[in-house]
């Protein structure tokens, strides 16, 4: 992680929450926000989470920077995309299925609604 990153996300107060638990479907994820910025109907920032699995569906675009980690995003029709440090990736509208956090992952987030 650079040390502008550190910067800005040292300057800030996360947000520390988890997933809905009707949506978890393993593990005990914890997720951690650093919203840098808010206009709108743009949202960035910094997002991290722990370890688990859990149900998501979009209706906004995002697009991440995986900083550090291994995520897998797993469609409803069985479509697998595994998320490294140095991907990139941008989640449509309409994405119906799980995000599953294998190891601890540190993502850049710009979000569109």
């Amino acid at each position: 992680m650079s040390n502008i990153q550190r910067v800005i996300r040292d300057g800030i107060t996360p947000e520390v929450e988890r997933p809905d638990p009707a949506k978890v479907i393993s593990g005990d994820p914890v997720h951690t926000t650093w919203s840098i910025e808010e206009r709108g109907n743009i949202y960035s920032g910094l997002w991290q989470s722990t370890p688990g699995k859990w149900k998501m569906s979009y209706s906004e675009w995002e697009y991440v920077h995986i900083h550090s980690g291994h995520s897998i995003l797993t469609d409803k029709d069985g479509s697998v995309t595994h998320l490294k440090g140095g991907d990139s990736y941008i989640i449509r509208p309409g994405f119906d299925g799980t995000w599953e956090v294998v190891e601890t992952t540190l993502k850049d987030y710009v979000i569109i609604t």
